[in-house]
């Protein structure tokens, strides 16, 4: 791929601070790769893996719309759904199988909170197909039309995939494994609590300890596959509608790509917070999962 700041420029998460399965060899079972996509501002093409840039999208193929009614936006007739990604098999490793050998995922989301149950929640669309199949592909693109949230507006980027290794979010480990690590991250952070009441001025400069949750398990950020985090709801899992098998994390839109406790997994090169522009839910992230015995069954979503 191309990249903004030149070809071959990478992005490289800090080896963790320490390494967990020697702490819990039992660990080793649930270890999975992720696929962090490091988005960075750029001018991505239609034939690159991007974020808010433009799609290999097939002349003659109906755009997809949100036929949805909006209090925001009356009056309009459907809306065209905003291309928010694209990913191809071929530049993230962790990318999950799409449906009959599918190798490209196309992103999109409509720009007003407006649906589902409550009337004010999300609505994402996946749309997946073979690269080589698109031969004509299409200059133009709808304009978004109404937006009724800016931060559903990506600020076009490229990617710098890099694949890492997660463990499943603390809450989820179960058993004596579940508790010795509870055990152990209460005493690190006990520990951290005591150097900071020592430090001078309070803030605990200098009496950094690692944590399971913030340090050790979940990468923040975009990612492709690996292990998903529960923040907000607190610990669950995602069945598949069809066919009631558990699902797998596919792919994880985050806000941020870094947090105040998880800045170990800020990469080498730089750090910038919220590359994308994008915002969502109260800054959260949202968490999207495919069935891993049909990828063509409907995909679920968790906004953490």
């Amino acid at each position: 791929m191309h990249t903004a700041d030149g070809p071959g420029r990478t992005r490289t998460t800090p080896p963790r601070p320490l390494d967990v399965e020697s702490l819990f060899p039992d660990l080793a079972a649930h270890r999975r790769t992720a696929t962090r996509l490091h988005p960075r501002p750029g001018t991505p093409g239609p034939h690159d893996s991007h974020v808010g840039g433009p799609l290999l999208w097939p002349a003659g193929e109906p755009w997809p719309v949100c036929t949805t009614p909006h209090r925001r936006a009356p009056g309009p007739g459907p809306l065209p759904l905003l291309a928010l990604a694209q990913l191809h098999a071929r530049d993230v490793p962790d990318l999950p199988a799409g449906p009959d050998g599918c190798d490209l995922l196309q992103v999109f989301w409509c720009p007003f909170d407006a649906h589902g149950p409550t009337g004010y929640g999300m609505y994402v669309h996946l749309r997946w197909r073979r690269a080589a199949e698109v031969r004509e592909p299409t200059a133009e693109r709808p304009a978004p039309g109404a937006v009724g949230f800016d931060g559903y507006l990506p600020e076009p980027c490229l990617l710098h995939p890099e694949r890492v290794t997660e463990y499943p979010y603390i809450e989820l480990l179960d058993g004596e494994l579940g508790a010795a690590v509870e055990e152990w991250e209460e005493a690190q952070e006990e520990a951290q609590e005591e150097a900071a009441d020592e430090d001078g001025d309070g803030d605990g400069d200098g009496a950094w300890l690692p944590t399971y949750q913030s340090d050790l398990s979940v990468a923040p950020g975009w990612k492709a596959g690996g292990h998903p985090a529960w923040n907000l709801t607190g610990p669950g899992t995602m069945d598949c509608d069809a066919c009631g098998c558990p699902t797998e994390l596919l792919l994880t839109v985050a806000t941020n790509e870094w947090h105040a406790d998880t800045r170990s997994w800020i990469p080498l090169e730089d750090g910038p917070r919220n590359p994308t522009g994008v915002v969502v839910g109260n800054h959260g992230r949202l968490n999207v999962f495919a069935c891993p015995r049909d990828p063509s069954h409907p995909h679920g979503f968790s906004i953490q």
